[in-house]
């Protein structure tokens, strides 16, 4: 198969370490920390106070049409709403549970029968039960659902998970094959496309089977199976390696799904249930017993790790998410939110030189998705130069990690851009 999109890299995957078999679930912790906000948006206000009794499912947080409502992911006793540190560092307000352990559930209500239903019907179901997106962005799915619909021709099921280690997505689709199948049934016909397409790498052989074995002859669905490489994931590079069409700066990315928000919504129309647990790899080789986990949303990293075995004495960094785009977490104390999909345990911290310098190669430029220039990027962060930062297009930087990957100088490539951003938005020089 002929390279799809520009730049990329071929990192060791490491995801035989967590891929096999069914995902293990996690014992429901006895206190659960649910942020009120997990998503990209405004924050959600807490519908419940100190001291309520909450059923499991029960909404206890909302907001504004920006922002996507929040669940217990346990039955119990509110027993405290304030400011927890949560993965990426942030301090975000949380509504504090003391899990009861009878999982008393809330009621839910689905539509078995949901193809009489128009696609605002489908997205204010879809805002009920917390849906937003699982492949890192978080962004409410029903926004997304309500500025698609009748505007596309096909729907683009993202199910590459090109990330090294992470094996989430994988253990999704062949664990739970007819969500997936009937979630991009749902959405193409909603959205009134011709096709829902979903976009896979090679290196899954045992999903593609599985989600092939589960389609009809005359499906709406089709299987696209794409060669493996970083970061066929992101949205430009998979749009542009499935239709041939480049997406332009600034541009909407169109009907383009995560295959794990894809098997939620068909859960949440079909039976009501909203996001109250995900499959968390949990993997490297600082893990006793790297495995994919069946965890729920406000669990601790703790909790996880120790469900996995615990972690080993050597272990020097943990980061949530992958080796290329996830985030360091000082403590393990931070909770499982709707965008977690991987907690990597490593024995090493990441390789960095100890006067990194830039040795002119171009190497970052040749493996820029983006067709950016990093080796530049990189001089006028470091210089706090605004104007040329802007002319350079610092943000289309999608802070994939490649140029950092492949720099032999070991310079923080991402890391700085990733500051430099920031910067832009404060107001450099």
């Amino acid at each position: 198969m002929k390279q799809l999109f520009g730049g990329g890299i071929h990192p060791e995957g490491f995801k035989e370490l967590s891929r096999g078999g069914e995902p293990t679930p996690v014992p429901a912790p006895e206190t659960v920390v649910i942020p009120l906000r997990q998503h990209i948006g405004s924050a959600c206000e807490p519908l419940v106070s100190v001291g309520d009794s909450v059923l499991m499912g029960q909404k206890i947080g909302d907001g504004d049409s920006r922002s996507s409502p929040v669940h217990a992911t346990v039955s119990g006793t509110v027993t405290a709403i304030e400011e927890r540190e949560i993965p990426g560092g942030d301090r975000v307000k949380c509504v504090i549970i003391k899990n009861d352990g009878k999982d008393t559930p809330a009621p839910m209500t689905g539509r078995a029968s949901w193809l009489s239903l128009s696609a605002k019907e489908v997205a204010d179901i879809v805002r009920e039960c917390g849906i937003v997106g699982m492949g890192g962005a978080a962004f409410p799915t029903n926004s997304k659902i309500a500025s698609t619909a009748g505007k596309t021709a096909d729907v683009l099921i993202n199910a590459c998970e090109c990330e090294p280690y992470i094996t989430s997505d994988d253990t999704e689709m062949c664990c739970f094959t007819e969500d997936v199948i009937g979630g991009a049934r749902m959405l193409c016909k909603l959205l009134g496309a011709k096709s829902s397409i979903i976009a896979i790498e090679d290196n899954k052989p045992e999903a593609i089977e599985a989600l092939r074995a589960a389609l009809t002859e005359d499906d709406c669905v089709e299987v696209r199976v794409l060669p493996t490489r970083y970061p066929q994931g992101a949205k430009k590079q998979l749009i542009l390696a499935v239709t041939g069409k480049e997406v332009a700066p600034g541009a909407r990315s169109g009907a383009l799904f995560n295959v794990t928000t894809t098997a939620n919504v068909y859960r949440a129309v079909t039976k009501g249930q909203p996001l109250l647990e995900k499959i968390v790899t949990v993997t490297g080789d600082g893990v006793n017993e790297p495995k994919n986990m069946l965890v729920r949303i406000g669990t601790s990293f703790a909790d996880v790790i120790k469900a996995a075995g615990g972690i080993k004495e050597e272990t020097k960094q943990v980061i949530a998410g992958g080796p290329m785009m996830g985030k360091g977490v000082d403590t393990l104390d931070v909770p499982v939110v709707k965008g977690t999909n991987a907690i990597l345990c490593l024995t090493a911290e990441c390789d960095a030189a100890a006067d990194p310098v830039c040795i002119r190669c171009g190497k970052c430029v040749d493996v820029c998705p983006m067709y950016l220039q990093p080796l530049y990027l990189y001089r006028y962060a470091l210089a706090g130069d605004k104007a040329m930062l802007d002319e350079y297009y610092l943000n289309d930087c999608m802070e994939c990690g490649c140029c950092s990957f492949v720099c032999p100088g070991k310079l923080p490539l991402t890391a700085t851009f990733v500051e430099a951003k920031h910067m832009l938005k404060k107001g450099g020089k």
